[in-house]
C-alpha cells in the first residue's frame, strides 16, 4: 500500500479555488472507481497557502494506471483546466505504508 500526496503552493487568494478543483476531481474519481482524495489546507505549514491532496493506492502500478485513465478523462480535464494559474509550484510525495 502506498500514500500519494500532491502538495500545491497556491498564489495568495487562490487556495479556495484549488480546493474546489480537488473536491470536484475527487467526486469524478470516485465515480470512476478510484479512492477519494483527502484534501487538506495549511493551518501551520512550511509555506502559506498550501493545499495537500492524499490518496492511498494498492501499488505503484495501480497508481500509474489510474493516472493514465484520469489524464484522458474529459471531465477531469475540464475541472483542472487552468489550475496552473492558481499555483506557484508543487510537488508529489509517495510513501510506502509499512504495516
Amino acid at each position: 500500500m502506498y500514500l500519494v500526496r500532491d502538495i500545491m503552493y497556491c498564489k495568495p487568494g487562490q487556495v479556495r479555488p484549488m480546493v474546489d478543483k480537488f473536491k470536484q476531481l475527487s467526486k469524478v474519481m470516485k465515480k470512476m472507481g478510484f479512492t477519494t482524495l483527502r484534501i487538506m489546507t495549511d493551518v501551520s505549514a512550511e509555506r502559506y497557502w498550501t493545499v495537500v491532496s492524499e490518496q492511498e493506492v494498492e501499488s505503484l502500478e495501480n497508481y500509474a494506471e489510474m493516472s493514465r485513465k484520469t489524464m484522458t478523462n474529459k471531465d477531469l480535464q475540464k475541472i483542472m483546466k487552468d489550475y496552473h494559474e492558481l499555483v506557484e509550484s508543487g510537488r508529489r510525495e509517495i510513501y510506502k505504508i509499512e504495516k
